[in-house]
């Protein structure tokens, strides 16, 4: 059951955007003016249990929103620079937390942060939420190993949640800087591996700006594809 009136509408310095998914509550989060990161914390009412998606800056704000509770988990969806910068801090004010991300890109981010990356995942790996899963959906091109975090559980919705880190926005795939086969291949994973898979009713949770509906962007494939970005 999702519960509105959630928009996923969040800035820096604002309010979180909260949505109720069951037995998950979900807690979108917009940090640094510059850059304007989402982080994602997952909650389960089950366990009392949290999963951070993201642990992007301003760690003092996502231990806020963390709180007592148990985070059992930390998800950096790829290796940039900007999506990691409160991952030292957050592991250590939770050091039993599993710092999670996909194999490719675990040396870079461990080389970055100092922090070692306790689970290298891959397709069909799943990082548990509570009584809930994530499935791990690898999608190269924006980084050798972004991933996407797919939530598909009909005791939480009847639709799936997905989240895309840089992969996948409104509008359009992630940045390539430029490189052809970089693209190709950001263009075919998400072709094939979310809108091949996944329903239109999908909702998706981008690494920056406003959510999006796979519905309303499988017209524009083709397109995307044609302008090479």
């Amino acid at each position: 059951m999702v519960t509105d009136p959630y928009t996923g509408k969040v800035s820096p310095g604002g309010d979180p955007d909260v949505r109720r998914l069951g037995c998950l509550t979900l807690t979108k989060v917009a940090v640094d003016p510059e850059m304007s990161n989402n982080c994602y914390v997952l909650h389960c009412s089950d366990t009392d249990e949290v999963v951070l998606v993201d642990a992007a800056a301003e760690p003092e704000r996502l231990l806020e929103l963390v709180g007592d509770r148990r985070l059992t988990a930390i998800v950096t969806t790829h290796q940039h620079w900007d999506h990691h910068r409160a991952l030292a801090a957050v592991k250590a004010a939770h050091p039993d937390a599993v710092v999670v991300a996909g194999a490719p890109d675990a040396d870079a981010i461990e080389e970055q942060t100092g922090v070692s990356v306790d689970r290298r995942v891959g397709s069909g790996d799943t990082v548990p939420v509570g009584t809930c899963d994530l499935t791990v959906i690898p999608v190269a091109g924006h980084t050798p190993g972004s991933i996407c975090l797919l939530l598909e559980d009909e005791k939480v919705s009847s639709a799936p949640h997905l989240f895309t880190g840089d992969c996948l926005f409104p509008g359009g795939v992630g940045a390539t800087f430029g490189d052809a086969a970089a693209f190709d291949q950001l263009i075919g994973d998400v072709e094939t591996r979310i809108f091949d898979r996944l329903p239109d009713d999908t909702w998706f949770y981008p690494g920056h700006g406003d959510d999006g509906v796979l519905g309303d962007e499988r017209p524009h494939l083709a397109e995307w594809r044609e302008r090479g970005w």
